[in-house]
């Protein structure tokens, strides 16, 4: 009757154990962020948007609202599961069974079974398979980083895009008003007979190019605005509106040694630890496919209960099974090789993408180098572009200067505008493409400063 009793336990408890054992090996703790995102955990409601967005609001609604940031984080979760799987090959089997027949002279038999077994040693195969689903979980988690860090910077080029083109129409604005005031003067002087037709002409075909530049300003701008809403995943009709940071100097910090650099980001670029990762766990594969051709020692006891005709038997047995694989065919062989030739392929591609990291970390280093310096110039291009305009307008209007004076100086000072606007789009791009291609896009360099358009507002 005890055994009886052990047997309706077992079963039991098998049928209750995944209700309240989900994640019995704590796996899904392991698949959280090395160097999280953003400085929240949480995602944002996806409406309403009536508050200006900053720029940690739209990386974060991006991250949220994102088809590949959820399957990055799936792809973890279920390779966390696998090594779950791996974990359990520690683990006793129990199986139970429960048979019942009745035979033609209505003979009732019932019997109840339970069978356990232990594997005690198998030659590392069982360690080399969690280590390959331990280092297969770090190549998915740092494949989903490096995905969330691709979509962070999507982000922030959209933000600082959509920023830039409403500077953009903020500068035609101002033009147009330039070419406006001009061709007033012109009349004025025309009417008063000290400018000829064609200076009238003249400033009336600038103001002209002028509000058709306003025009396409504004077309640029609300394709900005939609394709920003889509990043966020929201129709394109949907009305955003952005915090703008304050204006400041250019922050120089990424000024390094190129070398320093470059080794700093083959140790944190997440593409390649996720690429060294495949490494080891081709590496493990290899042992595990040794270890599948060699003896393997397990524990194996087992209880039966039968009921037949009255009769009742209990029978049970303790002992212990080698298995000793003679002859599969040369199957083991093969696998074996199948398994090195991963690893040479794994180690290659972890070639390529080092050199890859080399160039991403020197590309954005110098891009960032040149944006600076960009920015620095387009200030004193735009001030000096400014002045010169003022000068020629108030020449003309006082009678001494020319209106083709007074048009180059405002050509010149639309072209500057413009400059000086991609100049900062340039630069906050390019200090969060260099974080990119270091490894180190985070949550933190939202925190810093950057350009934006108040420079262009004058």
């Amino acid at each position: 009757m005890q055994n009886h009793g052990f047997i309706i336990f077992s079963i039991f408890f098998a049928s209750a154990l995944p209700a309240f054992a989900a994640d019995p090996f704590n796996t899904e703790l392991m698949t959280a962020p090395i160097r999280p995102a953003t400085n929240t955990s949480t995602c944002p409601p996806p409406a309403p948007l009536e508050h200006p967005l900053a720029l940690a609001d739209v990386v974060n609604l991006t991250l949220c609202n994102n088809p590949q940031t959820r399957q990055a984080w799936a792809n973890s979760l279920s390779q966390a599961a696998q090594l779950g799987v791996s974990n359990s090959a520690y683990l006793p089997t129990v199986s139970a069974n429960i048979s019942g027949d009745r035979s033609s002279n209505s003979t009732t038999a019932r019997s109840a079974g339970l069978t356990l077994s232990y594997l005690l040693f198998d030659f590392g195969g069982r360690a080399a398979g969690r280590e390959n689903a331990k280092q297969l979980l770090a190549a998915a988690k740092a494949s989903r980083d490096s995905t969330i860090q691709s979509i962070f910077l999507t982000a922030v080029q959209s933000y600082y895009n959509t920023l830039a083109t409403q500077a953009a129409l903020f500068a035609a604005n101002k033009s147009e008003q330039a070419a406006a005031l001009s061709y007033a003067a012109s009349s004025a002087r025309y009417r008063a007979g000290t400018a000829t037709p064609a200076d009238k002409l003249s400033a009336q075909t600038a103001w002209s190019q002028a509000r058709l530049n306003r025009i396409n300003a504004e077309g640029v701008l609300h394709k900005a605005r939609g394709a920003l809403a889509n990043t966020l995943g929201l129709d394109a009709n949907r009305t955003i509106t952005l915090v703008e940071a304050v204006d400041q100097p250019p922050d120089m910090s990424f000024e390094q040694n190129i070398q320093t650099l470059i080794d700093e980001a083959k140790r944190l670029r997440p593409d390649l630890r996720a690429a060294e990762a495949q490494i080891r766990a081709a590496e493990a594969g290899v042992t595990a496919a040794e270890a599948a051709g060699k003896p393997s020692l397990s524990l194996v006891a087992s209880g039966n209960r039968r009921d037949s005709a009255g009769l009742t038997s209990n029978t049970s047995s303790l002992g212990v099974n080698l298995s000793v694989p003679l002859f599969s065919g040369y199957a083991p062989t093969y696998r074996i090789r199948a398994a090195e030739a991963q690893v040479e392929s794994s180690k290659a591609r972890a070639e390529q993408l080092s050199t890859q990291v080399a160039l991403d970390v020197w590309n954005a280093y110098h891009a960032l180098m040149t944006a600076t310096e960009s920015v620095r110039t387009s200030d004193d291009l735009l001030a000096s572009a400014e002045q010169s305009e003022r000068v020629a307008l108030g020449r003309y209007q006082a009678g001494v200067g020319s209106m083709l004076d007074v048009l180059n100086a405002q050509s010149a000072l639309a072209s500057a505008r413009q400059q000086h606007i991609q100049a900062r789009l340039d630069w906050n791009v390019g200090r969060v493409a260099l974080a990119q291609a270091m490894g180190t896009l985070d949550g933190t360099l939202l925190d810093t400063p950057a350009y934006t358009k108040e420079n262009s507002k004058r």
